[in-house]
């Protein structure tokens, strides 16, 4: 059900054994009804004036337009989520904020709150607003993919080790079958990054290459 993405390498590399020996990392693989959900995909994360910017937040943008390129050319649902506050009290998640507090990004119509190019939703497509790391705490969005008959999310975002986990797992927990396209996805540094994807793989989700998800969508059209 498509190419797996590759571990990371170094250290990694002798602990993808040991695990694979030990019976984790086996593929979920694709379900019938796959919908693309693209997490926080804000210009918090590529400006470089923003205190959440990332270095390959740019690239990953790009992937993640690619994705929901490749998805509405086929009639797979393009899902997306951002982070909102009504002002930098961030009293929706007040410990989340105590936590992090350059949250305050995303209060009162901050520009940075808003999706970062090239990325945009299209008419009809659904942005669910969220106040926490997963795209299922608090929202509707466990309900609306029932109730539309999806049964894998296909997942790109910022950050790996932050939102794009907590929404990956919470995915799995909810019975939804969690495809992490690897270069869709970044972090601070590539340490949380490979670290992360390496973990998820092992025990929550399929990481997967960008080439071989957009293989796999337009198998859906």
């Amino acid at each position: 059900m498509g190419e797996r993405a590759g571990g990371p390498g170094g250290r990694f590399g002798d602990l993808a054994g040991d695990y694979a020996t030990a019976g984790f990392a086996r593929r979920l693989g694709w379900g019938m009804r796959p919908a693309v959900l693209l997490v926080d995909a804000a210009l918090a994360y590529t400006s470089p004036e923003s205190p959440l910017f990332l270095r390959t937040g740019q690239a990953a943008a790009e992937a993640m337009a690619r994705l929901a390129l490749t998805a509405r050319l086929v009639d797979v649902p393009v899902l997306w989520t951002a982070v909102r506050f009504a002002d930098e009290s961030c009293a929706e998640a007040p410990l989340f904020a105590a936590k992090v507090p350059a949250l305050k990004v995303f209060a009162g119509g901050n520009p940075l709150a808003g999706f970062a190019p090239p990325l945009q939703p299209a008419p009809g497509e659904l942005v669910v607003t969220k106040h926490y790391a997963s795209a299922f705490a608090g929202t509707s969005l466990a309900a609306w993919l029932a109730s539309h008959a999806i049964d894998t999310l296909v997942i790109g975002g910022y950050s790996t080790s932050g939102c794009v986990r907590a929404s990956a797992l919470d995915a799995l927990q909810h019975g939804f079958r969690p495809i992490v396209v690897r270069e869709a996805c970044a972090d601070r540094e590539a340490g949380p990054h490979e670290a992360n994807l390496f973990d998820l793989d092992a025990k929550y989700a399929d990481v997967v290459t960008l080439r071989s998800s957009l293989t796999q969508l337009q198998t859906y059209g």
